[in-house]
């Protein structure tokens, strides 16, 4: 079986670890987030995993110059332009030559849902498009949508305003898909499969969907990329070559290889990737730290703080949700 995995975006959400890699390629806990997705996918049948490829396509390709992860064959198709969601999975399933019964996953959305649930009923219903939901509190931040008892949609709304809603079920971003399901787009053109391609096969009733409550996290935001790590750590993970003084404090982290927490220093909640350094008596909570970037002597992170790759916080300096590069 093929998959299509969007991975083109440019994580703007999670900016500045996004400036010098694509979203997918940052790592969560020991491997890059795209290997986690991928492999979830090959885990459950799926041979051939097709990367929709915009931003930084050459960080995926030099990672993978055998085109195999996690135990799937891939496929780059790299978007002349942004195509948007249904343009982006069109243009990919044409690059390869999908011919049959296909899944399209948003390379960010790190979840357990059983795909043999989705194409059982896919398959039951002889349905074009056939989509995983999941239950949320605030269903304001997604695709809303409303089905009949036997799954079948009557209802999909981009992003609601929350007084609105008509449900708490929301696409989690994993279809099962006809080729055909797409043949309404022509080839080379921009379009959202949420606002253009679902609403037609609703009300052609060709549409369905299957509920699971789950473990699923879209990881594109520092709070979710943060969440997804102790998730997938059971709460925490430190690398063998990382390096933790004796006299620190870790809790409630990842600490990747080659990082460092000085004496004195303190790391709780927070993420810490490779080669990243605290300094003594620094402390760090609830926050990201980039690729090789140093937190100077006695500095204080806090409140969801993201510190790019190779930047450098100067001793004593005090950030609260901050990104050190900011914007522009």
């Amino acid at each position: 079986m093929d998959a299509v995995v969007l991975v083109g975006g440019f994580g703007t959400r999670l900016r500045p670890l996004t400036l010098t890699r694509p979203k997918q390629m940052l790592p969560v806990v020991d491997r890059p987030m795209i290997e986690h997705v991928v492999g979830r996918l090959g885990q459950q049948g799926v041979t051939r995993a097709v990367l929709s490829l915009g931003y930084r396509p050459d960080a995926f390709e030099a990672a993978y110059p055998q085109r195999r992860c996690a135990g799937v064959e891939l496929v780059y198709a790299v978007e002349p332009e942004p195509l948007d969601t249904a343009g982006a999975i069109g243009f990919a399933a044409r690059t390869a030559d999908v011919q049959d019964t296909f899944i399209a996953v948003n390379g960010d959305v790190i979840n357990r849902f059983p795909l043999i649930d989705l194409l059982a009923t896919h398959r039951r219903a002889s349905a074009q498009a056939t989509i995983a939901l999941a239950p949320v509190a605030d269903p304001s931040r997604y695709g809303v949508v409303v089905c009949d008892p036997d799954g079948r949609v009557r209802a999909f709304l981009e992003k609601p305003p929350a007084e609105q809603a008509p449900s708490n079920q929301i696409s989690v971003g994993i279809y099962a898909l006809e080729p055909s399901a797409l043949g309404s787009v022509p080839e080379g053109a921009r379009a959202s499969i949420e606002r253009e391609v679902f609403p037609r096969l609703v009300d052609q009733g060709e549409m369905y969907a299957v509920s699971w409550e789950g473990f699923w996290v879209d990881a594109g935001t520092p709070e979710a990329y943060l969440e997804v790590q102790l998730a997938l750590s059971d709460g925490g993970w430190i690398h063998p070559r990382a390096v933790i003084d004796s006299d620190a404090f870790v809790s409630g982290s990842i600490v990747m290889e080659g990082a460092k927490v000085s004496s004195g220093a303190s790391v709780t909640n927070s993420a810490l990737l490779p080669g990243a350094t605290v300094g003594r008596r620094a402390a760090v909570e609830r926050s990201v730290v980039g690729f090789g970037a140093e937190i100077g002597d006695g500095a204080r992170l806090s409140d969801l703080s993201v510190v790019g790759d190779g930047a450098a916080i100067a001793p004593a300096a005090v950030l609260s949700s901050e990104r050190v590069p900011g914007p522009g």
